[in-house]
């Protein structure tokens, strides 16, 4: 049976390098932030920190808080046939109950970074920089407005990436090797 893992974090944490890594190791990967980049693109609008925020509270507002599982749910049933997989970027709380409905043995892994430490970061990324208010005002709206914490506290696993990209691989394979 293929294997299917959520992870979840704050912006800046390190989940694209998790689920990058996962994908090295030959699962599927679907980037749940894709939906919001394509989305502006189909309107023509500028992929940027404003707008991608308003796309994010938009879908949210026309499907609901779990609407980034409802529009990707074909994809990842499609992916899983063939594959482990991947679910990079899982955002709001009813997301999770989507996903874990449709899939019970799906385990979610937070990544954790300390918050000044991913600011900086953040300012210092080539794609998508932010500045450390817009990188804090993020962190805020997902929080109130995205139910962005409660799949972080609810993770079956926690990954800490603060040591050293080592240390953060060998971390994840262990978690990769419990199942």
């Amino acid at each position: 049976m293929n294997k299917l893992y959520a992870i979840v974090g704050m912006c800046g944490s390190g989940k694209s390098i998790a689920s990058d890594y996962f994908e090295e190791k030959g699962y599927s990967k679907i980037y749940f932030g894709g939906v919001t980049i394509d989305k502006l693109k189909e309107k023509n609008l500028e992929v940027n920190p404003q707008n991608e925020k308003m796309m994010r509270e938009k879908l949210r507002e026309d499907l609901g808080m779990g609407a980034y599982a409802i529009i990707l749910l074909p994809k990842i049933e499609e992916y899983l046939k063939e594959n482990s997989t991947i679910l990079d970027g899982v955002y709001s709380y009813d997301e999770v109950k989507i996903l874990k409905d449709k899939f019970p043995s799906m385990k979610i892994i937070a990544i954790v970074y300390d918050k000044d430490t991913r600011y900086h970061r953040l300012s210092k990324r080539e794609i998508r920089p932010l500045t450390n208010e817009e990188a804090q005002n993020r962190d805020i709206s997902e929080v109130e407005n995205i139910a962005k914490a409660p799949p972080i506290a609810m993770a079956d696993y926690y990954v800490f990436n603060n040591g050293t990209i080592d240390e953060y691989h060998k971390r994840l394979d262990e978690i990769m090797g419990d199942e």
